[in-house]
C-alpha cells in the first residue's frame, strides 16, 4: 500500500477496510462501530441507534431507518504517516465531520 497523506481521498477499493478498521470516536464524544456485515451502531450520550452502511457507485452510503440516507466522500486523517481516522464529507448537505480510530 502506498503512503497516505492527510486529506487524501480513500480509494473506493479501501472504503470497507477503512470504516471497519476500528471504532470511530467523534469530536462530540459520540462513538460509531461499522461491522463488516454492513451494520453500524452510533452511540451518543448513552443512547444507541442502528443503521446500515454500504459502498454504492464508489461512495460510502449510510442508511438510518426509517428513511434517512446519505452519501459521503471519505478522506484519510493522517498523523506521522499513519492513518488515525476518517473525514466524512457530505457534498449534498455541506456537512463534514471527523472520526478518529479508537486504538
Amino acid at each position: 500500500m502506498e503512503a497516505l497523506s492527510h486529506g487524501q481521498v480513500v480509494d473506493r477499493a479501501e472504503i470497507a477496510r477503512a470504516v471497519t478498521a476500528a471504532p470511530l470516536r467523534y469530536g462530540d464524544g459520540a462513538r460509531q462501530v461499522f461491522e463488516a456485515s454492513g451494520k453500524t451502531t452510533y452511540t451518543e450520550a448513552g443512547s444507541s441507534t442502528h443503521g446500515t452502511w454500504s459502498v454504492q457507485d464508489g461512495r460510502f452510503s449510510s442508511f438510518w431507518p426509517p428513511s434517512y440516507r446519505a452519501w459521503y466522500d471519505l478522506r484519510w486523517i493522517v498523523e506521522d504517516g499513519a492513518a488515525v481516522g476518517l473525514t466524512f464529507v457530505d457534498q449534498a448537505r455541506g456537512s463534514r465531520f471527523d472520526g478518529r480510530y479508537e486504538r
